[in-house]
């Protein structure tokens, strides 16, 4: 088990093509249920602080496996 802190420090690669997608900035969470359906990266940056992209939402369906400082996922991106 770990905390969503030590979550947002890691890096998430997508195992399609070992592309780094970047860091978490927020979970979506079933309040009723407390079952966690997606982790939110923070879409990429052009100049210091102004984003560039969208956000991603990985649903957690597609997380593959948690590394020490990595997490896995597969996604397919256009």
């Amino acid at each position: 088990m770990f905390k969503v802190s030590e979550l947002a420090k890691r890096d998430i690669i997508n195992v399609f093509n070992g592309a780094k997608l970047g860091l978490v900035k927020d979970v979506q969470i079933d309040l009723e249920t407390g079952t966690v359906h997606a982790i939110v990266l923070q879409g990429r940056r052009r100049f210091w602080f102004f984003p560039a992209g969208k956000d991603v939402i990985v649903p957690w369906t597609k997380i593959k496996k948690f590394g020490v400082d990595t997490v896995l996922v597969e996604l397919e991106m256009a």
